[in-house]
C-alpha cells in the first residue's frame, strides 16, 4: 500500500472511465468482455494496484467465470426497509459509516441490503456474501457495487442494475494490509453465484 495519492486518484479515474463504457454498451455480455479486460490490466499493471508489486509481474489477472444473464437484475429499491448504521474500520479510510438506505429482491436467490456511505461526496454500496464464499471466491465476500469508487453499473432507485458476473473482491483478498468493508448478515445470501471473479484454482 504504497502508492501515492496521485496514483490512486487515476487509478478511481480509469475505474470509472471503464464503468461509464460498460454502461454504454448495449451488448451486455460485451460489456463484460470489456470489463474483464480493463479489470486484469489494472490489476496488472497499475501502481495503484491491490496486487503486491513483487506478485505483479508473474499475475496473470484473476480468474472470471463466463457470463451469464441469469444473474443480471434490474430491480426497484425497497427504501421503507428500517434504517440500519456499520461503522467500518478500514486501513486507508480510518473509519467508514453506511447507512442502509433500502433493499433489493434478486429472484430466486434472496435480498441485499443497499447501504449508502456517508462520507463525503457518498455513495452506494452493495456487497455480496454468497455460498461459493472461502470455495470458489474470496471468503470475506465480494462488491457488486461501490459508486465511490467508480463501480456503478447504472440505473436508478426505480430500476437499479445489479449484475452479479460484475461481483469482485474487495483490495483485502490482494494484501493483508487493506481492511475493507465486508458483507454482513442482509447482504448474504444462502445459495450460489458463481460467477464474476473467482479465487485462483
Amino acid at each position: 500500500m504504497s502508492e501515492s495519492r496521485w496514483d490512486v486518484l487515476d487509478w478511481r479515474h480509469q475505474v470509472a472511465d471503464l464503468y461509464r463504457a460498460v454502461r454504454a454498451e448495449q451488448d451486455v455480455a460485451e460489456a463484460h468482455r470489456r470489463w474483464v479486460a480493463g479489470r486484469e490490466r489494472l490489476l496488472r499493471t497499475h501502481p495503484a494496484s491491490p496486487v503486491p508489486v513483487a506478485e505483479r509481474a508473474a499475475y496473470d489477472g484473476p480468474p472470471v467465470a463466463p457470463y451469464d444473464g441469469r444473474f443480471r437484475f434490474v430491480v426497484a429499491v425497497d427504501r421503507s426497509v428500517p434504517p440500519q448504521r456499520r461503522e467500518v474500520r478500514t486501513g486507508t479510510d480510518g473509519v467508514v459509516p453506511l447507512e442502509r438506505v433500502g433493499r433489493v429482491e434478486l429472484p430466486g436467490l434472496g435480498g441485499l441490503d443497499v447501504w449508502w456511505v456517508a462520507m463525503y461526496g457518498g455513495g452506494v454500496f452493495v456487497p455480496l456474501k454468497d455460498a461459493t464464499s472461502g470455495r470458489q471466491t474470496y471468503g470475506g465476500g465480494r462488491y457488486v457495487l461501490d459508486t465511490v469508487k467508480g463501480a456503478d453499473l447504472g440505473g436508478t432507485p426505480d430500476a437499479l442494475v445489479v449484475d452479479l458476473n460484475f461481483a469482485y473482491p474487495p483490495s483485502c483478498a490482494y494484501d493483508e494490509a487493506w481492511a475493507c468493508p465486508l458483507p454482513g448478515p442482509g447482504n448474504t445470501l444462502t445459495g450460489a453465484v458463481p460467477v464474476g471473479e473467482l479465487s485462483p484454482a
